[in-house]
């Protein structure tokens, strides 16, 4: 009787041991993904920063006599559109809405820098304080973004490696953990722009 009570006991302890060990690696990949999560909010945080200040920039420019309504029409519709995409850490499991999200956020790049560009053509505009400062506030949220995107993807791979990684993949699966997208370069970054004027 008691051979079979030490038998049970063994087989409970590791049957209990196995369990702790999937908490504990379950735990692990909640931690990853709440590391995806609070990296995709900086990143929101940035591109809310970037759409902040659009309005003030787009107001100074319009102060300028004969600015070139086109331009000006393509910096607030590329804004009206990145707003309309709801940004939520779901859209990180849906490839196709974040595809979306990027072309948005991609489009209002290009409006703003086709802007910035064509501003080295009125000199009372890169004289006014305002837009001056507003350009650098700009610049400097642009390169804000590019970091927190860097550090975004930096997270995603730890985050997508570890969740595909054997026994990690069996947990992930069974928690219903996906792979994350990735920021990516846009279609034709690789070809320096032509700037003109």
């Amino acid at each position: 009787m008691k051979k079979w009570l030490v038998i049970l006991l063994v087989v409970a302890g590791v049957f209990l041991l196995g369990i702790m060990w999937g908490i504990g690696k379950f735990n692990g990949i909640v931690q990853l993904d709440e590391g995806v999560n609070g990296s995709w909010a900086q990143v929101q945080n940035q591109y809310q920063r970037r759409m902040d200040l659009v309005p003030n920039l787009v107001a100074t420019v319009q102060g300028v006599a004969n600015f070139e309504k086109s331009t000006l029409t393509a910096v607030i519709e590329a804004r009206a559109k990145a707003t309309q995409v709801t940004l939520s850490p779901q859209l990180l499991n849906d490839p196709q809405a974040f595809q979306k999200f990027e072309q948005s956020q991609g489009q209002l790049s290009s409006a703003l820098s086709r802007l910035l560009v064509t501003v080295e053509q009125y000199p009372n505009l890169k004289a006014n304080e305002n837009f001056l400062q507003l350009q650098s506030q700009l610049e400097g949220t642009e390169n804000r973004i590019a970091v927190e995107r860097k550090r975004f993807n930096e997270v995603v791979q730890n985050y997508n490696s570890h969740i595909r990684q054997v026994p990690n993949n069996f947990i992930a699966g069974f928690g219903g953990f996906q792979q994350k997208q990735y920021f990516q370069a846009q279609a034709g970054a690789e070809t320096a722009p032509k700037v003109q004027f």
